[in-house]
């Protein structure tokens, strides 16, 4: 079985227990108008390996929002774009120089919502190892590859809390190495992992 098929039947697996979901931030009104989320979509693409990675990119300090941030590849669903999926892997392409034609399609995992209003699609793919990938240098200061057993299993994911605008505000975090990856991307991850629970199909 390949590694999208894989992914796939774990996607799509029904379990005896439901997995308990992270649904979104906690948050005060945000940018989106009338009340309604602004729709966004990201690419979560795992690399082909025998020990699959996931790619993530490191936001650079001059963004308006989120800057120095661990993110997927990803952002808002354009008018043009036909769906969540195509803005994935639009994003991607612009982003990272991630062909579209080199992702497999795997699914669609769940959406969380953000504390900046955007209700946030996970699009998941399988890609080639190896990419020369790209950093778009406006938006991206790094690109890199962490193994997908170690973001995904629940021992890494940490629940920490920070007091933000007069509230406390709850969040989990993963360390990998020198990076940090902490709010809706370690959520996203979070829910990918109950989502998926890789201890069912062996290790990744």
């Amino acid at each position: 079985m390949t590694l999208a098929d894989r992914l796939r039947t774990a996607l799509d697996a029904e379990h005896e227990t439901a997995p308990v979901l992270l649904a979104g931030d906690e948050r005060d009104p945000g940018p989106e108008a009338n009340g309604v989320p602004t729709p966004a979509a990201v690419l979560v693409a795992v690399t082909d390996r025998a020990e699959p990675g996931l790619i993530l990119t490191q936001r650079t300090d001059t963004l308006r929002r989120h800057a120095g941030q661990i993110a997927f590849p990803g952002g808002r669903i354009d008018p043009q774009d036909d769906g969540a999926i195509a803005a994935a892997l639009r994003e991607a392409e612009e982003e990272i120089g991630l062909a579209r034609d080199a992702v497999q399609l795997v699914g669609t995992a769940d959406r969380y919502r953000t504390v900046t209003g955007f209700e946030v699609q996970p699009v998941l793919g399988v890609i080639p190892p190896d990419l020369a990938l790209r950093p778009q240098p406006e938006e991206v200061a790094a690109i890199f590859e962490a193994p997908l057993a170690y973001l995904l299993d629940p021992a890494n994911h940490v629940e920490a809390s920070v007091e933000w605008q007069g509230r406390e505000r709850h969040y989990y975090e993963i360390m990998w190495q020198d990076f940090r990856i902490w709010g809706a991307t370690a959520a996203m991850l979070v829910n990918l992992s109950r989502r998926l629970r890789l201890s069912d199909w062996g290790s990744a």
